[in-house]
């Protein structure tokens, strides 16, 4: 009998942690009677008492394991060091918030038996907010034409993975592992599920525009040289025009101007330099580093 595992990352998620478990076992005993399972939560040290009912639920089900972090290691650690944790022939990943579907889990096992290695859940339409879902787009289209990798555009992590593709990922040494681009880069027989994004189901969101910004940065630092090298050429675009403007200035006798003009142009492209280079300082120190992705503290 094939061995489904699903993860369920969790971070304050008491509203949501019984009733997500209760969605996904409903569908392995009802829509997935010949499989094995394991509901497997990752919990990035929750503080409002969710892991308290993950410890109640594993033991009412044996079908339940926990991974409990020791301090919160970020959105893209936790979920990441549990797929590599698992053993089951195939090893899904689901919100705990519900604004991944738990009913598509039959479809995306449906395609993983079709033969294909990742099943990719994309989201075409979705019930957050309008403004971020902007901006996710606009971001996903910026990101794809600049990429050196293919781009599933809306793709959170939500899907199934075969067990040879989680061998892959388990053998990377990736302090900071985006499995969205990891996909895109490594991933191979890939195949998408299309669905509309439900609002979230109670409690609140952990992410905000600080983590957006981190998931949007470690993409783009990692996958794509344009952003730097587009800034060196407009510098240098901008460079020659402030010699000429220099010279056309200095042959009208208006040096003030063209100084306080030129001290603005280098001060603001030193700073977009700085902050460019930084960026990629910071991706290359990750990447050397060489710690361990999460300390766990505890199991079940």
């Amino acid at each position: 009998m094939k061995k489904i595992c699903v993860v369920i990352p969790t971070y304050n998620e008491k509203e949501n942690a019984r009733a997500i478990y209760e969605a996904v076992k409903r569908k392995f005993e009802t829509r997935l009677t010949n499989y094995d399972y394991e509901i497997l939560f990752a919990d990035n040290c929750s503080t409002d008492g969710t892991r308290a009912i993950i410890e109640n639920i594993a033991k009412e089900d044996s079908h339940v394991h926990a991974i409990f972090n020791a301090k919160n290691y970020g959105q893209f650690a936790s979920p990441f060091n549990a797929i590599i944790k698992s053993d089951a022939d195939a090893t899904m990943t689901i919100c705990a918030d519900f604004q991944d579907p738990p009913e598509l889990i039959p479809s995306f096992v449906a395609k993983w038996e079709e033969g294909y290695k990742i099943v990719c859940g994309v989201k075409t339409k979705s019930k957050e907010n309008s403004f971020v879902r902007f901006l996710r787009s606009v971001y996903y289209k910026i990101f794809k034409k600049f990429a050196s990798v293919s781009v599933i555009e809306h793709f959170t992590g939500f899907g199934i993975y075969d067990r040879s593709f989680v061998d892959v990922l388990r053998e990377l040494d990736e302090p900071e592992p985006f499995i969205r681009s990891l996909v895109c880069e490594l991933g191979y027989n890939i195949t998408t599920i299309e669905y509309t994004q439900p609002r979230r189901r109670a409690g609140k969101s952990s992410n905000n525009i600080t983590t957006l910004y981190d998931a949007a940065m470690l993409s783009f630092t990692s996958y794509t040289k344009v952003p730097i090298r587009a800034f060196m050429i407009l510098g240098i675009i901008l460079f020659v025009i402030s010699i000429i403007s220099f010279i056309v200035f200095a042959a009208l006798k208006m040096i003030i101007p063209l100084l306080f003009c030129t001290v603005g142009i280098f001060s603001s492209i030193g700073y977009i330099f700085l902050s460019i280079i930084g960026e990629y300082i910071l991706a290359i120190k990750s990447k050397v580093t060489r710690r361990p992705l999460v300390i766990e503290e505890k199991r079940i």
